[in-house]
């Protein structure tokens, strides 16, 4: 009898005229949001490489390193940010790298592509929290108050027919109606990814998979959430407008709410006031350098070099001092924002996750690699690439460049041609994205949540229909 029950549900739902119109409606979004992310990847990769080559072309010619006081890096489009983009697209993405001093991000991508930023948020975050949540509540919002207008549910049970078996078959045959043909449609519209040039590893592939499972949970529990609102009411309309209520509250109001709360409840400094007080620290500490300067006397020598290697070597340990106690004031005062800042976070999140979308979000964000810790990662791996760059400098200078540090040099003799610096010699900045096992880690609390509101909205439909009034 369950079988039954199943398969007539299925027939009704794809039968369905709503079923009908609606799924074409997601699947051309779904095949747009592929075309779209994979020409989004398509310009974002010209513009990386096209920044690289800029930043090489503007040292050609030169003939000594000291002109090569600092490069830039950049974040490179990454193939998971086509399925969720995240932050992906906020963050700064050009890093200008010196052997000393502090760095900064700048450059939003759609700042060069503002016409991308009219779809930015057209990826499958998008589909699955907005247009396919509609879709399983177009399907699920008169399960039972329907059947009940129409006289077919008291004509079922007119047969013997238990109510838990009928509500079962309910929740499994329009499960299956909506995921095996959507599935299908996502399966199908991947393969234009690797076809307009997106090339997809085998992690990006498993990212892929794994986004549209955590998906699939959302939406079997917004299916959940419609069957129990039918359950509950006795025409379809008000289940449809309290189910539009509940998705509105749930999508736009709970997470913006959430963030507001949080925001007033845990302050945290802006980055001009940190900004700020690093300027007059290292205004400070120059200022006392510049004494240190004025009253230094290097040995008198007959050799110029000599003279010069003393001068480098004591400007060199003042920069080097300086630049100690900088890090040490800077870092202090960014691990104090960001503890604030992981305060407020998790609070607005921890409230946030009461509603379904939120931990969509979170988890889509965190499997695709675009979440806000993409910002940290590429800090982290800048500031390595910081290191390497002033190992560089110093193996070429005698000393990193940059911090306001002063160099002195010796002009070049006039009978010997100097030959071009070989830019090929700087180091390569190479950024190591995050790896699918953390990614899969940080998705595992917004995953469960989601596994936990499929379990308590399905349970909670049972429940309702158990006691629900067939006349």
């Amino acid at each position: 009898m369950l079988k039954a029950l199943i398969e007539k549900e299925i027939r009704d739902i794809i039968g369905s005229t709503k079923f009908v119109i609606t799924f074409a409606v997601c699947v051309l979004l779904v095949f747009l949001s592929f075309y779209v992310g994979a020409g989004n990847f398509k310009t974002s990769q010209a513009q990386y490489e096209a920044a690289k080559a800029q930043n090489l072309r503007q040292y050609e010619g030169l003939t000594d390193w000291f002109n090569v006081q600092s490069t830039r890096i950049f974040l490179p489009p990454q193939p998971a940010a086509v399925i969720v983009s995240g932050v992906s697209n906020d963050i700064g993405r050009t890093v200008e790298v010196q052997g000393r001093g502090d760095l900064a991000a700048e450059d939003s991508k759609y700042s060069d592509e503002p016409l991308f930023a009219a779809f930015r948020f057209l990826d499958l975050e998008f589909l699955f929290q907005m247009v396919l949540a509609l879709f399983a509540i177009l399907l699920g919002y008169d399960a039972i108050s329907g059947e009940k207008e129409r006289g077919t549910l008291r004509l079922t049970f007119a047969n013997s027919v238990p109510r838990a078996t009928f509500i079962v078959g309910k929740l499994i045959g329009s499960a299956a109606a909506m995921i095996v043909p959507l599935v299908t449609a996502l399966a199908a519209a991947s393969l234009l990814l690797p076809a307009l040039g997106v090339p997809m590893s085998g992690s990006d592939w498993a990212r892929l998979g794994l986004v549209i499972f955590v998906g699939i949970l959302y939406l079997t529990a917004i299916l959940a959430l419609s069957i129990v609102a039918s359950a509950f009411t006795h025409r379809s309309s008000t289940s449809f407008l309290l189910l539009l209520v509940i998705w509105v509250g749930s999508v736009m109001i709970i997470p913006r709410t959430a963030v507001l709360v949080a925001g007033r409840a845990v302050d945290v400094p802006s980055l001009d006031d940190i900004n700020t007080q690093k300027s007059k620290f290292a205004a400070q500490m120059f200022a006392e350098d510049a004494e240190k300067m004025n009253s230094f006397k290097p040995k008198v020598s007959e050799n110029i070099d000599s003279m010069m290697k003393e001068v480098n070597e004591f400007m060199g340990g003042l920069a080097d001092e300086r630049d100690r106690k900088r890090r040490e004031f800077g870092g202090r005062l960014d691990e104090q924002r960001r503890n604030r800042q992981q305060v407020q976070e998790r609070l607005a999140f921890g409230l946030a996750r009461i509603s379904p979308a939120t931990s969509l979000s979170l988890a889509l964000s965190s499997i695709s690699g675009t979440s806000l810790s993409l910002k940290d990662r590429y800090n982290e791996n800048a500031l390595s690439y910081q290191k390497a760059f002033a190992d560089f400098q110093t193996e070429k200078l005698g000393a990193p460049v940059g911090g306001r540090m002063i160099r002195m040099g010796r002009p070049a003799d006039d009978k010997e041609k100097p030959k071009p610096i070989d830019l090929s010699a700087i180091p390569v900045f190479d950024f190591a994205p995050e790896t699918l096992s953390r990614s899969v880690g940080e998705a595992s609390l917004d995953i469960g949540l989601l596994v936990l509101f499929n379990l308590l909205l399905f349970g909670g439909a049972f429940a309702a229909f158990l006691r629900y009034d067939l006349r």
